[in-house]
């Protein structure tokens, strides 16, 4: 399937990882973990064939199903029940074969003979590229990621983020391909979508490598586990469930902490007699060749792993304002026949917390967009009100520009603070150093979110748009953006699947779509949350 040999990945100067040697076969399960910005995602993109590495050698054998964090299409006006085919090459000849029924139907006796000759010789493609079966296939696969219809004959332009995603994850489990490599592919999936990709990638006899902080599909999915080691730049394998590999990573580090324990007593032993032999001219040497043992023998150990950094984000006193910073007046939007809302009222109150829900695709992004500026809506119109200053997070990181660097998109979002600020606020989100002259489009996607966290963080803003901010992040770094957010002063208007997230802001009002009904929160609400 893949099998890499004596890989060397970096980020410009920066040595992500050296030497590192691993096979995916099939049957393989493999999770591939590590802090954010170890290097997952690029070594992902490297084992597909889209970069290249700086050393060593990747062998592919079979087809590739790959599923990035932030998959492009370059035909946005694609329907998406076309873009789930193409996989397999059937969307061209089923298009074909619609259009030659209905020549078949014309009046044209020339133009209907060729038709009918045309439908026969596409037909028995389409029945090649397996016919009726692989679209009643791909019809499963679509039902069991909340793929309607309505979603379906849609083209991928209207769509949100989230729908686009599972669309292009729907696409490579249909794609019949040998190995799959996905990052986090459970986000924007429901709860039973979930249960289903688990079952799913149970029961699938290709090879897989994934990224995922979803605790429980690692669980019940995982077979071997690659550890990225930020700190020692290697990977480490372990041909095992994640439950055993989390105990055998706890036994080792318990392991490494004796043996270097052990060493240093008996290096510092060794120092001291040296130290003690020095001033004895005659046994000088014998003491220089105790120091040099010393220093083998510490050498030869490792010690105790140091633990992963972790962002430090705290939301400084947001700028003052009036009592209703933002406000919404018959908000409406449609996308072709698909109407998402309607003559939607909303008001943002000083301090206040709004949680907005939702089936998938009711236009919970669609309304953080509008009330961000970036969409307009058809009616209504968003109101600024006494001192807004608005700090909007993206699902798709849109509000950075991907082809300045780190700081440069620093900057734009602070240009009031001096360059050593910025850098200041950037080191607490883990940029330091070289890191803060990379291009944002090479950052991971915990990383992008950790910088667009940034610059909110910057703009002492006094009402938060999040959009599923806990996405792609480590666990760590996901509790430090909540803890944020649970002593934040500011307004706060959240779409998260997230139910930590939620916990965390202790929303006092709901807003549910397409209805846009409004509603005090209480825990009745909870179990939406995950099921949207």
């Amino acid at each position: 399937m893949i099998s890499v040999t004596d890989l060397e990945l970096r980020v410009g100067a920066r040595l992500l990882m050296d030497e590192v040697n691993f096979r995916v076969d099939a049957g393989d399960k493999i999770g591939l973990v590590g802090r954010n910005g170890a290097g997952k995602t690029t070594m992902t993109k490297v084992l597909a064939g889209q970069t290249q590495p700086t050393a060593g050698h990747v062998e592919r054998r079979g087809s590739i199903g790959y599923l990035p964090q932030d998959p492009k299409v370059e035909n946005m006006e694609q329907l998406a029940r076309e873009r789930i085919l193409s996989a397999r090459d059937l969307d061209q000849v089923i298009t074909k074969m619609r259009q030659a029924e209905e020549d078949m139907a014309s009046d044209d006796d020339a133009v209907r003979s060729k038709a009918m000759n045309r439908y026969s010789r596409l037909e028995a493609e389409f029945q090649a590229g397996g016919g009726y079966a692989a679209e009643s296939e791909a019809a499963t696969i679509c039902a069991n990621l909340d793929l309607p219809d309505r979603i379906l004959n849609q083209p991928l332009k209207t769509l949100s983020g989230g729908q686009r995603r599972r669309v292009e994850l729907a696409r490579i489990l249909f794609s019949q391909a040998d190995t799959l490599l996905l990052d986090e592919p459970t986000n924007h999936l429901d709860a039973d979508s979930i249960t289903w990709l688990r079952e799913h990638l149970k029961t699938f006899h290709g090879g897989v490598l994934m990224i995922s902080h979803d605790v429980e599909l690692v669980e019940q999915t995982v077979n071997k586990v690659l550890y990225l080691d930020a700190m020692r730049q290697t990977v480490d394998v372990y041909n095992m469930t994640w439950k055993k590999y989390l105990a055998q990573r706890e036994q080792d580090e318990a392991r490494r902490k004796r043996e270097f324990a052990n060493a240093e007593k008996k290096a510092s032993a060794l120092r001291a007699q040296a130290e003690k032999m020095k001033a004895t001219a005659t046994k000088a040497t014998a003491a220089q060749s105790m120091l040099k043992r010393a220093e083998r023998m510490m050498r030869g150990v490792e010690g105790e792993r140091q633990a992963d950094r972790v962002a430090n984000i705290r939301f400084p006193s947001p700028q003052s304002c009036g009592k209703t910073p933002l406000m919404a007046e018959g908000l409406s939007k449609s996308y072709g026949t698909l109407e998402l809302f309607t003559s939607l009222d909303l008001a943002i109150d000083r301090g206040s917390r709004v949680v907005i829900l939702g089936f998938n695709g009711a236009g919970k992004t669609t309304l953080l967009r509008m009330l961000a500026g970036v969409t307009q809506p058809d009616s209504g119109q968003v109101i600024h009100g006494h001192g807004l200053k608005l700090g909007y997070f993206a699902q798709e990181h849109d509000t950075l520009d991907t082809e300045r660097s780190v700081l440069e998109n620093m900057k734009t979002a602070a240009p009031f603070l001096n360059d050593t600020d910025q850098r200041k606020i950037l080191g607490s989100f883990l940029f330091s150093g070289d890191d803060v002259s990379k291009p944002a489009a090479v950052l991971s996607g915990g990383e992008k979110t950790r910088l667009a966290l940034a610059t909110l963080v910057a703009s002492s803003a006094n009402v938060l748009l999040l959009d599923e901010p806990t996405n792609n992040l480590d666990p760590a770094s996901r509790e430090e953006i909540l803890a944020a957010l649970r002593t934040y002063e500011g307004a706060v208007v959240l779409v998260s699947h997230d139910p930590g997230a939620v916990e965390a802001l202790n929303p006092e009002r709901v807003l549910l779509l397409p209805d846009g009904v409004e509603d005090l929160y209480t825990k009745e609400y909870e179990d939406l949350i995950a099921l949207e």
